[in-house]
């Protein structure tokens, strides 16, 4: 075991140990497991219960606190030192322009802030680092972006392991992760970002229209079944976009839909292709959704891929037309405006639904997993399955994190700034305003018995609590799910997507067949391949199911 293993291992085994997850006997025997000798285990172990203090004057955008932290923190210890940032111009960089002047205030550091839109976000963050330049100390990044940082031998960002195991920084909780979204944040098993975002999405649907006595006798009376509230099989969501298109379901006076999407390019609306299509290909039989890991042949085109496109298409008549060339803010608005019985999307949408400026669907927000089918194809042995439910579990979306530049030559001060953030105090901050752009993936996050949060702690920041209750027991259960879809990352990826995403799109808008469309997708990752490698590309793609 190297001696970053060790450091990595010692600021895991220390973060439990300080946060009494476990008791002083493992905390020494495991210690010593790591070869740190009985004498210096037990001055740590002292000196830890000690060091943590609740908060700290020093530190009051903080909590915990180490002694060792708010001692740091007095002489201002970045004073002079200015580190840049560049992130994505959305409301992930909103997010993280917020904690600036507070961590400037603590630490008399500066943060330059430079924001650039996604179209041109992946292309400028690698610019930069193939330069050499180092303009930059960190970078926001969603995390299809992880195959390219380990491209050249010496990878273009930081490991963290020896800034965890030092107490003056930002305490924060790596162990706290749910598993599916802490492997996001890591590459062969060692941490390279730090926590802001979690990302996956659910289906939210308003919970009163749903429950409605009227509507559900009107549903049963046309489709002969039970409105399905929520809905667990895709046929019951297309059911439900059908049956809520068309009507004054809510009352004032205007036409509903029955679903909202954004499917803009380039602007992460291949993403929901991806998460609808899952169940389709995704099974407690086959994993594999991108690729055939034998020998890197595009699935893509496969009749279950196929089959998915076709469905999804069949959305585009429950909402309104322009949604093909909307952004993904667009697309929430018409939910929170009122005028959607559904939407497929990530936790931005219920948490934006609290604020009364934006929202008028506060407190009718209900929320389950992505619905799943009663069969999936293989595309590894080419046959349908019959299943009695397979439901699929995601972890689709930027996740979107800093991590930090190799070349930076401030590093120490670049992860204290992100450290800071990841705090538990601004961590659930973060999560719990939908203006931040950030979704829960820790399990203080959560409520009870899968977490330790309270309805009331997410009440103190403005939630209702029958909303609270619906989004995080169906993000818990997506995020958690046994059967999960698969999540890109090799070198690439963002070349992949790309070529997914116009050819998805060029189908909503008529251009293409849906087998036109994938057929082309197919053939342009035969060539992206072959450019980086075919079988550089299968190694580090069996690698990522490891």
């Amino acid at each position: 075991m190297s001696q970053d293993d060790k450091a990595e291992q010692f600021a895991r085994l220390a973060s439990r140990f300080l946060r009494g997850r476990i008791d002083r006997r493992d905390f020494m025997r495991t210690g010593l497991q790591l070869g740190l000798s009985a004498t210096v285990l037990a001055r740590l172990a002292r000196s830890a219960r000690a060091a943590m203090l609740a908060s700290a004057p020093e530190a009051p955008y903080e909590s915990g606190v180490t002694s060792a932290r708010a001692a740091f923190l007095r002489d201002k210890p970045y004073k002079g030192t200015t580190i840049n940032v560049m992130v994505l111009k959305a409301t992930v960089g909103d997010g993280l322009k917020y904690h600036v002047p507070h961590w400037e205030s603590e630490t008399g550091g500066r943060v330059n802030v430079a924001e650039v839109p996604i179209e041109t976000l992946h292309t400028q963050i690698f610019s930069d680092l193939s330069s050499g330049l180092g303009r930059y100390d960190a970078y926001m990044t969603g995390c299809w972006y992880y195959g390219d940082f380990f491209v050249p031998k010496t990878p273009y960002i930081a490991e963290l392991s020896k800034f965890l195991a030092d107490p003056k920084h930002p305490y924060w909780e790596p162990d706290q992760w749910l598993p599916s979204m802490r492997k996001l944040y890591t590459w062969n098993g060692k941490l390279y970002g730090v926590l802001f975002d979690g990302d996956a999405q659910a289906l939210y649907f308003r919970r009163d229209a749903f429950d409605n006595k009227e509507a559900q006798a009107k549903f049963k009376a046309k489709y002969g079944y039970a409105l399905p509230n929520p809905p667990k099989l895709m046929k019951e969501m297309h059911d439900l976009a059908d049956f809520f298109t068309g009507w004054d379901w809510n009352g004032d006076g205007q036409k509903d839909w029955g679903i909202s999407l954004h499917a803009k390019v380039n602007e992460q609306g291949f993403f929901h292709f991806l998460t609808l299509a899952a169940p389709y290909v995704i099974s407690p039989d086959n994993r594999y959704f991108f690729f055939n890991p034998n020998d890197m042949k595009p699935l893509i085109n496969s009749e279950g891929h196929l089959r998915a496109l076709v469905d999804y298409v069949k959305f585009l008549g429950n909402g309104p037309r322009e949604q093909i060339s909307w952004t993904l803010g667009q697309g929430w608005d018409l939910f929170l405006a009122g005028h959607a019985a559904m939407e497929p999307t990530w936790g931005d949408l219920p948490t934006l639904g609290q604020d009364p400026k934006v929202s008028k669907v506060k407190g009718k927000i209900g929320a389950c997993p992505i619905p799943g089918t009663t069969e999936a194809f293989n595309p590894i042995t080419g046959q349908w399955k019959k299943y009695d439910f397979n439901q699929v579990g995601n972890t689709n979306g930027g996740t979107w994190h800093c991590v930090i530049s190799q070349h930076s030559k401030k590093q120490e001060a670049t992860y204290d700034f992100l450290a800071f953030m990841a705090n538990r105090k601004n961590a659930f901050f973060n999560a719990s305003h939908g203006w931040t752009g950030v979704q829960p993936g820790m399990r203080y996050e959560f409520l009870p018995p899968v977490g330790s949060s309270s309805v009331a702690e997410w009440q103190e920041q403005g939630w209702n609590g029958d909303d609270v209750v619906q989004y995080l027991k169906a993000y818990y259960d997506t995020l958690s799910a046994t059967v999960q879809e698969e999540y890109l990352r090799i070198p690439g990826t963002a070349e992949y997507w790309h070529e997914l995403d116009v050819n998805v799109s060029a189908v909503l808008g008529g251009q293409m067949q849906p087998k036109q469309a994938l057929d082309a997708t197919a053939a342009a990752w035969e060539k992206i391949t072959d450019r980086y490698g075919r079988a550089e590309q299968k190694a580090l793609y069996q690698a990522s199911f490891a």
